[in-house]
């Protein structure tokens, strides 16, 4: 790895490169932290929560680290010090293991899979189509790089995770995943979770459909990817109301140097430049646009890329092409 470290400035700079124009619209929403101090690496004891009961649109982005360009090398192996999982629930799939490929183009394809066991029960319908699975664990969209496929955005239906980035910068030829989000009425389940009664993926969108199991809907679309970032564009039927998070990034942090994400900026109304500060101790607020990410390298998921949420909006229609 490069020992030359940028500030946070550039990673700042990057988020004003991804954000445009704030529109006269945009609802500051809630920012509440729920993160919690552990030891272990492989468990998420960050949550950053998005509330309001205004919102029905906005975006999630997911772009690459200002550091991305001076890695040479990168660690995603699994750090299990510290770690004792004998107490998590687990249940048996009833079906075994398989692969199920849902559709494919020249640029994309869609594949599921079923595993031996998860930490909860498998309920949840995914259809493409006339195609329907149910009890699938996780789903993965895959597309096509300039000379390998890269698999791209995920989904556990079950727990209603989703983990996003960008193609990879043509030096490393990969990248990690790092933070996931929830996306929907954010319940507790012994940890945060949404409950999702069938997804429904449309091709020619690009438009992962949800169905939530409290009666409300709501859509994800691929709005764009390339090697510096994904754009995703998150639309709620209805206002997640009473006090529930619609949106929220999770991920794990124990040092400065073994986290998946370590720093949180800001954009408060009103204010005349970002916030910028550790994640774990940010104590909460309002804010127009969060980023969540990293301005120095970590031993875990070196290149896992920032996340970002913007663009919140009462509005469920797309704003006009300029």
């Amino acid at each position: 790895m490069t020992r030359f470290l940028r500030p946070l400035a550039v990673s700042v700079a990057l988020l004003a490169s991804l954000t445009v124009a704030r529109a006269a619209g945009d609802i500051a929403v809630e920012v509440k932290n729920e993160s919690e101090p552990v030891l272990c690496a492989e468990k998420d004891n960050v949550t950053i929560k998005a509330i309001s009961p205004e919102v029905r649109r906005f975006q999630i982005v997911a772009a690459h680290p200002a550091y991305v360009a001076g890695l040479v090398r990168d660690n995603w192996d699994a750090d299990w010090t510290n770690c004792d999982m004998k107490g998590d629930p687990s249940f048996a799939s009833p079906t075994p293991p398989r692969r199920v490929t849902f559709w494919e183009s020249i640029d994309y394809w869609l594949v599921g899979y079923t595993f031996p066991s998860f930490w909860r029960p498998a309920e949840t319908t995914f259809r493409v189509g006339d195609r329907v699975e149910k009890g699938l664990h996780l789903v993965q969209l895959w597309k096509l790089g300039k000379d390998k496929s890269h698999e791209v955005l995920v989904v556990y239906p079950q727990d209603g995770n989703w983990r996003a980035r960008p193609l990879p910068p043509e030096h490393l030829g990969f990248s990690s995943y790092g933070s996931s989000f929830l996306f929907g009425p954010i319940e507790q389940d012994g940890r945060p979770v949404v409950n999702i009664k069938e997804i429904e993926f449309d091709p020619k969108t690009l438009t992962f459909k949800l169905n939530f199991k409290d009666g409300s809907s709501g859509s994800l679309k691929l709005d764009s990817v390339d090697e510096n970032r994904m754009v995703l564009d998150a639309v709620l039927d209805q206002p997640v109301t009473g006090g529930k998070g619609f949106v929220a990034l999770r991920s794990m942090y124990v040092t400065e140097f073994n986290n998946d994400v370590a720093r949180i900026a800001l954009r408060e109304p009103g204010a005349k430049g970002w916030r910028e500060e550790a994640l774990m101790s940010y104590p909460g607020g309002k804010a127009t646009d969060i980023w969540m990410g990293r301005t120095t390298h970590s031993r875990h998921n070196t290149s896992s890329p920032d996340m970002v949420f913007r663009r919140f909006s009462s509005d469920p229609n797309p704003p006009p092409k300029p």
